[in-house]
């Protein structure tokens, strides 16, 4: 089932209903940054893509935002603490305020697995609202042994899935099945997000963030 957590309780998706229309009225000038969340393998890229194609709104990958010491050592295979992340945590909420400030929401993806790291991204300007892509163990690890280009195998998918702590009753978000096609799934973003008009097309991507790296393989994707 999937399920809008997010503090007004007429937000619920299920599978007979569709996503309920969000109640908050939209303001123009107010941000609503999207993160999509979740575990590897789980589609955060598909997702997004589609959905800041759909929106024209600025969009910008977790990975682009991890400083080198990060980048080595997951290169070597070792996970990241707490500590290597909330640099990188940081990274991204200034990326969010710099859009508003620009009077713009955003897209970006984030595996964003603990309430803490949520909690830090929150403190961006406008609202933040996430969404959590979630599916069965047997499917992430098909697709996490099927997709290349990534450095985290399959076999490190436990290690993920036992440090997430899903969106609780008090955050403004939303989990949706990943068994869904990727377009059903922005669909239902859409449906159960009010989201301001765009001041500027952003079909050109000219507000996306600048990729620094072109060869980076996180466990965060």
């Amino acid at each position: 089932m999937d399920t809008d957590v997010s503090p007004t309780p007429d937000r619920v998706v299920t599978p007979s209903s569709g996503a309920a229309p969000d109640k908050t009225p939209a303001v123009d000038l107010a941000p609503v940054h999207l993160v999509i969340m979740g575990v590897a393998g789980s589609g955060k890229t598909t997702v997004a893509t589609l959905l800041a194609e759909r929106t024209h709104r600025p969009y910008a990958e977790a990975d682009e935002f991890h400083p080198q010491a990060n980048i080595d050592k997951m290169s070597a295979g070792t996970p990241l603490t707490d500590e290597d992340r909330w640099p990188w945590l940081r990274a991204m909420r200034d990326w969010l305020d710099e859009q508003a400030a620009e009077g713009d929401s955003a897209v970006v993806t984030c595996s964003a697995l603990k309430h803490s790291y949520r909690d830090l991204l929150r403190t961006a300007h406008g609202r933040v609202r996430f969404v959590h892509l979630t599916g069965s163990t047997e499917l992430l690890e098909d697709r996490m042994t099927h997709r290349s280009g990534h450095f985290m195998p399959a076999s490190l998918l436990p290690s993920q899935l036992a440090t997430l702590e899903p969106l609780a009753a008090d955050e403004d978000g939303i989990t949706l099945d990943v068994g869904a096609p990727p377009e059903e799934l922005v669909d239902r973003i859409l449906a159960s997000t009010a989201l301001p008009h765009p001041t500027i097309p952003r079909a050109d991507g000219r507000a996306r963030r600048t990729p620094t790296r072109t060869s980076i393989h996180p466990e965060e994707r």
